[in-house]
């Protein structure tokens, strides 16, 4: 360490701090994404839900209106049925009990006819209704491809950011004790990539800690590294500006 500037080494060492927030903040920043990505897809197939419940409506009231059809058809049927069947009856009592019958079926026939008409008239409105869902939706679908479009720019942008800075981080450690610099390597590692921090109104600016008199005055001394007895980061002390 003696053959060591050590003042030249902390100043350096504040240098690539610079270098390395940056290096962080960018790296926090890229790990959101995916999450920032899975949000915007969330939302979007949030926002398709109600139009996967209209087309199960449409297809809910195609059914029913099969349903009554065959149903409508097969009342018809039975109303010709029964109509044939007349003619071969012998009393009047009979005729008039089939006359009774015919009416009856010839009412649900006509009740079923309404509900047609109704599941019709209900089509009518979802269809409508659908369209305009589909139109919003392509909408929606615009705005959620600009805004993915925006999270992945944002992506290239931070790689590139990265690279560069990785390439002045390289740069900037050439010069710099291997030792000492492997140690504010493990300090960046465990101290969310702020490894060196100055002191300043006696308070580390890491941890907004008290640093006592006798750390400071060892701080001065560049006889070694001294670490924040509270959050183990790096300190230093910028020179005071000499008077003009």
């Amino acid at each position: 360490m003696s053959t060591v500037n050590l003042k030249d080494q902390i100043l350096k060492l504040s240098q690539l701090q610079q270098i390395d927030t940056e290096i962080y903040s960018l790296n926090h920043e890229k790990a959101a994404k995916p999450e920032e990505i899975k949000a915007l897809e969330a939302a979007f197939e949030g926002k398709k839900k109600h139009m996967a419940e209209l087309d199960k409506s449409l297809l809910d009231l195609q059914k029913q209106r099969k349903d009554k059809e065959l149903e409508l058809a097969s009342k018809e049927e039975n109303v010709k049925k029964l109509q044939t069947q007349l003619y071969s009856l012998k009393t009047n009592k009979e005729y008039q009990t089939m006359l009774g019958e015919i009416e009856g079926v010839k009412a649900d026939a006509s009740m079923i006819e309404d509900k047609i008409l109704e599941i019709f008239s209900q089509t009518d409105k979802v269809k409508a209704e659908a369209e305009e869902e589909k139109a919003r939706l392509k909408q929606e679908e615009g705005a959620f491809n600009e805004e993915k479009k925006k999270v992945d720019t944002r992506i290239k942008e931070i790689d590139d950011r990265l690279a560069q800075l990785e390439a002045q981080k390289k740069q900037a450690s050439v010069d710099i004790d291997l030792k000492i610099f492997k140690q504010y390597e493990r300090i960046l590692a465990s101290r969310d990539g702020l490894a060196i921090v100055e002191v300043r109104d006696n308070s580390c600016k890491g941890c907004n800690m008290l640093v006592p008199a006798q750390v400071i005055n060892l701080i001065k001394m560049y006889q070694r590294i001294v670490t924040c007895e509270v959050c183990n980061r790096m300190l230093y002390i910028k020179d005071e500006p000499r008077p003009s």
